[in-house]
């Protein structure tokens, strides 16, 4: 069976904890448009419609007949309209007249608040006019055709399901785009976590240069990437550590054994050659003790080489204590710089930073830092310029030394802290890689860095006092 995917769990969360209620809601809104609209009552607005038209033709009838009775009764003086100014009068009266009827009676445009009654009398039209006390006949007759046309209406349209697909297109829209956005929403969760997952895969398979790409929020997934590619750094690291040890322990056996091999050879040539010298013949004795001598000096310097081997192999007793690398960094410069007259030394802290106290071996660290001075003043060389750096990085004490010499080749970077033999007057090629193994044991690390000077630029990394104390 395959793995179901976060988003694809979101999505089925929303579909579950939406559709139901949705459906719930769509039922219960139906229900009460169907009672509400129950209200409505079409036949009820026709009848009225039909008993409000039966008053009005009553009222009218009655004004009809009452403005009929007082004109005959002669109660409502007559307005006399002669022929000469036919040709002004209103509409109704010339359709009057031209019909050839003998009455008519006019409503008053264009409210129909007045009742006009028109007769003929002989060539000359007399018309009486009465109020209708504010009834106002014309908008009774538009409002009762309105009402009758709303009716008419109301029975051709089914309300209760017009209303109830209208909801639920509008419903289904909302919760379409609300879909859309939960997909797109579950999509930005869930591909953190995938690579995170895929990332962690890579790593328990030993590839520990695996990097997860930022997060760009600051929440528990951006929390959970920046720990992963943290945590992968650290392991990446210890990994390259642990690999140098396990080098520096192979190179330590090899050391040891030829160190044994070597001083059983020059033992016995420096004895002989002191007793070739004691007994050399008189013939050319100069020759004898110059011959002799460079022998000697030649294997002295063996000697030399192979007591450095034998250093190098031999593990260091380490007894770690709070130390002051600043006043370290000072000691070191004040003990070099009188045999590197012709170089300028800078020691300074990074300013703002806290002290830098660290937790190792006084003698391992004086061991490192005396020979990464020696190294940065043999570089620059006279008028050339060292700067030493005290500062800290987290929970770590550091120490960088920078010169301003020719700088590390980029063949000479792949092999730099690895043991060779160095054919220099001083050096044995071994400076470097004691160096590092020093500061692994400690807990720490040398590492080459960007140089500010423009030459080689070295980074001791040790554990702080507090951090060990804590």
């Amino acid at each position: 069976m395959g793995v179901i995917r976060l988003r694809h769990k979101l999505v089925l969360v929303f579909l579950a904890a939406t559709l139901l209620p949705l459906t719930a809601i769509l039922w219960m809104s139906s229900a009460l448009m169907s009672r509400s609209l129950a209200f409505i009552a079409t036949d009820d607005v026709a009848s009225l419609a039909q008993s409000l038209e039966q008053v009005g033709r009553e009222y009218y009838r009655m004004a009809r007949q009452r403005l009929k009775d007082d004109a005959d009764a002669g109660r409502v003086e007559a307005q006399r309209l002669g022929a000469p100014s036919r040709s002004a009068w209103p509409q109704p009266l010339r359709q009057f007249w031209e019909s050839g009827d003998a009455e008519r009676f006019i409503l008053s445009e264009p409210a129909g608040d007045r009742l006009q009654y028109a007769v003929r009398r002989g060539e000359e039209l007399w018309l009486y006019t009465a109020s209708l006390d504010g009834v106002r006949m014309a908008e009774i007759t538009r409002t009762i055709a309105e009402t009758r046309a709303r009716a008419g209406d109301l029975r051709q349209r089914d309300l209760p399901r017009g209303f109830t697909l209208a909801l639920a297109l509008s419903s289904a829209l909302v919760w379409t785009l609300s879909l859309a956005v939960v997909l797109y929403l579950s999509v930005r969760i869930s591909r953190p976590i995938q690579e995170l997952t895929t990332g962690l895969g890579q790593v328990a398979a030993g590839r520990f240069e695996t990097r997860l790409r930022p997060a760009a929020s600051r929440d528990e997934i951006g929390q959970a990437v920046a720990a992963f590619n943290a945590t992968a750094d650290r392991l990446q690291q210890n990994r390259e550590r642990l690999v140098y040890l396990t080098q520096v322990a192979s190179w330590q056996m090899l050391a040891r054994k030829m160190a044994h091999e070597l001083k059983n050879s020059l033992t016995p040539i420096r004895l002989t050659v002191e007793e070739i010298v004691a007994r050399q013949p008189s013939a050319d004795p100069e020759f004898f003790a110059r011959a002799a001598a460079i022998v000697v000096d030649e294997v002295t310097s063996l000697e030399r080489r192979v007591r450095a081997f034998s250093e190098f192999a031999a593990e260091p007793e380490a007894r770690p204590s709070r130390l002051d690398l600043g006043a370290l960094a000072h000691e070191r410069v004040a003990l070099l710089g009188a045999a590197h007259q012709g170089v300028g030394y800078q020691v300074r802290a990074v300013e703002g930073a806290p002290a830098a106290w660290a937790w190792a071996d006084a003698d391992q660290v004086k061991g490192i830092l005396t020979n990464l001075l020696e190294n940065a003043a043999e570089a620059a060389g006279d008028g050339g310029s060292v700067r030493v750096i005290i500062a800290r990085a987290g929970a770590d004490a550091v120490v960088e030394v920078h010169d301003s010499g020719p700088g590390v080749s980029a063949e000479a970077r792949r092999r730099l802290f690895e043991p060779s033999i160095s054919f220099k007057q001083h050096g044995m090629g071994l400076g470097l890689a004691i160096s590092r193994k020093n500061a692994l044991l400690a807990g720490g690390d040398l590492s080459l860095v960007e140089g500010q000077l423009g030459g080689a630029a070295f980074r001791l990394v040790l554990p702080s006092a507090e951090r060990a104390e804590a």
